[in-house]
C-alpha cells in the first residue's frame, strides 16, 4: 500500500506516530509514505496524480465521503487487496484546502474518516492506525475488540 499525502516536513510526534503504525504493519500490508510539497490546490492534484500509478485502487480521503467502520474497513481491505491482485492500493490524503477535484475523479472509493475537520498532518497517523486496526480484524490479533 502507499499513502500519498501532501505535507513534507511533519511534526516530530506526527512522524513518531506515523512511523510506528507504519511499522507494525507488515507485508503485504506494508505502507509506504510518499509526501510531496504543498501548492495551490490544483497543483497539489497534478502532483499527486504524477505519482499514482496507473493501475492502482485509489483511496481518497475527503470529508464528504463514506464513513466506514472498523469492521467495515477491514473488509473492504480483504476486498481490495483480491481485487488488485499484485497491483497497489493507494491512499491519498489533500492540503490544508483538500482535494482537488480531479483526483476526486480519479478515486475508486472516497473515505471520510470523520465529519469532524483533522489537520492533514494529524490524518497520516489516523490512517496509519485504522489501516493497522482493519489488518488486525482481519489477522484475528486482539489489537481490535468490539
Amino acid at each position: 500500500m502507499k499513502l500519498i499525502t501532501i505535507g513534507h516536513k511533519m511534526p516530530a510526534w506526527i512522524a513518531e506516530g506515523f512511523t510506528d503504525y507504519q511499522k507494525r504493519l507488515s507485508k503485504p500490508w506494508s505502507l509506504e509514505l510518499i509526501e510531496l510539497p504543498g501548492k495551490t490546490k490544483v497543483q497539489e492534484g497534478r502532483l499527486i496524480l504524477e505519482k499514482l500509478p496507473a493501475q492502482a485502487f485509489c483511496v481518497a480521503l475527503d470529508v464528504k465521503g463514506q464513513t466506514l467502520s472498523t469492521e467495515a474497513l477491514a473488509q473492504k481491505l480483504e476486498l481490495w487487496q483480491l481485487d488488485m491482485e499484485s497491483k497497489e492500493i493507494c491512499f491519498v490524503i489533500g492540503g490544508a484546502d483538500g482535494l482537488d477535484e480531479t483526483v476526486l475523479k480519479r478515486a475508486n472509493f472516497i473515505w471520510s474518516l470523520s465529519a469532524l475537520t483533522f489537520p492533514h498532518q494529524l490524518v497520516k497517523v489516523i490512517l496509519a492506525e485504522q489501516l493497522y486496526r482493519g489488518v488486525s480484524v482481519l489477522n484475528k490479533h486482539p489489537y481490535h475488540r468490539s
